[in-house]
Order: C-alpha cells, then sequence, then structure tokens
C-alpha cells in the first residue's frame, strides 16, 4: 500500500518544491496537497503548471488536496459577498485537483457542533452551516463536471451533527468524511467511537499522533492515538483502493529546532522523514493485517493506549 504525506511538513507557504524533493527521497509516493490550506490564495495556472512539472520529475501522484475555508473569501460566511468568494475559492482547488490528476478527494473544514460548547456558539454554527449548504448546492454542478468529493473533516470535540446533516443531504459519490485521528483524539477523543457508524463514507484520511492535550499532527506512536483501532476502521470502511494518507508536522517531534523556525537543517528534515516513514508504515501494516481478518469495532473495549508507545 503506497502512503501519501502532506506537502506543509515545515510550512504552508512559500514554494512547496523542497518539500516536495524531500517526501519524494523518503519513499512517500503521494501528496496530500496542504499548501495554503487557511489563506484566500487563488492558484494561478502558471503555479498549478508547475507543480505538475514538479510531481513527474520527483515522481509523485497527487492524492488529496486541503481545500481552503479561507479567511475572508469563507463558504460558509453569512454575508453573502464573502460566502460567494468562498464557493469562487473552493472551484479553484476543485480545477486544481482535476488538472493536477488528484485520484482522492478535496478536503475541507465546516462548521461544527462540539462538545461543551456553548448555546450562543451552537447557533453561530448552525447559521454558518445553512449558509454552507447553500455553497454546497452551488457547487454541485462543478463537482459532477469533475466527478470530484468534497470530504467535509472533523474538528476537535466534534459531535459530528453537522456532518451527519451532509452525508445525509448529499451523495456519497460527491460528499464524504476526512477523518483527522488526531482532532479526533483531542480531549474526549471520542472521534473512532463517532467515526464507526459512518465509516461507509470516508473518503480521506488526516492520519496524525497526540496526547490528548492539543492538534500536534505528530507522527503515528508518539503519542496515544489507538491505531490499532484506527486501523481495524479503516479496513472496514469505505475508503479502499488508495494510499493511507498522513498529515504530520515536524514541529513537534524531537528533529525540530524552534530557533530555526522554517530554516530547519535539510539533514535534520531527512531524519524526520525517514522516521517517519517507518512509522507510516507500521500504520500500512496494521491496515493490510485488518483487512485480512476485520473485526467489529466495539467502543467498549477500546483502549486508547492499543497502538503503543515507542
Amino acid at each position: 500500500m503506497d502512503i501519501a504525506l502532506n506537502t506543509d511538513i515545515v510550512t504552508s507557504g512559500g514554494s512547496p518544491e523542497p518539500w516536495m524533493r524531500l517526501i519524494s527521497e523518503a519513499g512517500f509516493t503521494h501528496l496530500h496537497w496542504c499548501h495554503q490550506w487557511n489563506t484566500d490564495v487563488l492558484y494561478s495556472r502558471y503555479e498549478i503548471a508547475q507543480y505538475k512539472q514538479w510531481l513527474k520529475q520527483y515522481g509523485l501522484q497527487l492524492l488529496d488536496i486541503h481545500g481552503s475555508a479561507g479567511m475572508e473569501k469563507c463558504w460558509w460566511a453569512t454575508e453573502e459577498y464573502r460566502r460567494r468568494s468562498g464557493v469562487e475559492l473552493v472551484i479553484n482547488r476543485i480545477e486544481m485537483f482535476a488538472e493536477m490528476g488528484g485520484s482522492g478527494a478535496l478536503m475541507m473544514h465546516a462548521p461544527a457542533i462540539r462538545a461543551g460548547m456553548a448555546q450562543e456558539a451552537i447557533g453561530d454554527a448552525r447559521q454558518n452551516h445553512e449558509a454552507l449548504r447553500k455553497s454546497f448546492d452551488e457547487l454541485m454542478p462543478v463537482l459532477e463536471k469533475y466527478q470530484i468529493c468534497i470530504a467535509i473533516e472533523n474538528t476537535s470535540n466534534d459531535t459530528f451533527e453537522l456532518i451527519t446533516d451532509f452525508l445525509d443531504c448529499y451523495p456519497a459519490e460527491y460528499c464524504g468524511i476526512t477523518y483527522d485521528s488526531g482532532h479526533g483524539n483531542i480531549d474526549q477523543a471520542r472521534g473512532l467511537e463517532l467515526l464507526e457508524p459512518v465509516k461507509d463514507r470516508l473518503q480521506a484520511l488526516h492520519l496524525n499522533d497526540n496526547d490528548t492535550s492539543g492538534d500536534l499532527h505528530q507522527p503515528p506512536f508518539m503519542g496515544t492515538v489507538d491505531w490499532d483501532t484506527m486501523a481495524q476502521i479503516i479496513a472496514t470502511s469505505s475508503y479502499t483502493n488508495r494510499p493511507l494518507s498522513f498529515e504530520l508536522a515536524m514541529r513537534n517531534t524531537p528533529f525540530y529546532n524552534h530557533e530555526l523556525k522554517v530554516s530547519q537543517p535539510e539533514e535534520k528534515m531527512r531524519e524526520f522523514l525517514n522516521d517517519t516513514y517507518q512509522r507510516c508504515q507500521k500504520v500500512v501494516h496494521l491496515v493490510e493485517e485488518k483487512r485480512k481478518s476485520p473485526v467489529a469495532f466495539d467502543p467498549q473495549i477500546t483502549q486508547m493506549d492499543a497502538g503503543g508507545r515507542d
């Protein structure tokens, strides 16, 4: 099974070329495009043409694109001009996905109702959700044209209430779930329990680890994510015939020098990526074993440290 890694292992701005080269050298075959995931940048045809050239040069294939909800151009904004600008931003990523030959999904953030959220915040989330429904309706003809699925990502302490509403309203070929294992492991850590009933709509993965304290984006087996159960759910889900996709950051590992920030030595980046590749392979092996003899998920017997730690 091939493995995909995000482009923004150190930074999500600037040229992705150095990271593409190092990611390829470490053995990864696919990219989870994560540059400009939280900006209003509209990619031009010149940039996309260059990225395609680098993909070919480094023997990489595009799996997923992490689309941007934007800062001002936000596809769930209640202000109409901002919402329509956000739709334009999403269309830009859809067209980029198609032009670069993506084989996975367009991964998108969306409003969420989180455990412990105040009533006022819940009301705001519902209003943003309704605005997003309008945007999704407008995007459906574009998704049908390019045959691309938008996969909504779970957030930390997500109750999945608004995610499941989308799944009920839109067809599986155009609307699915991006499961972020780090978000699902933060604080109350109910992500795997909530994913199990809707795993037949799993279309993209943000596999990463943490110790439940925050969104650390650590490589597997550095934290407390239950990788055994995670692999079990993937193996029995709709996520088939595609690479496992990881969303990792160097900054919360022993390889990172916080004083240097984005100017990390290439030698240390290689050490990080080589170590990361070996950890990702362990998850691949787990999934492959589970597919040989899948077992139903039982939240009553889940142990959050079942995957072990180094």
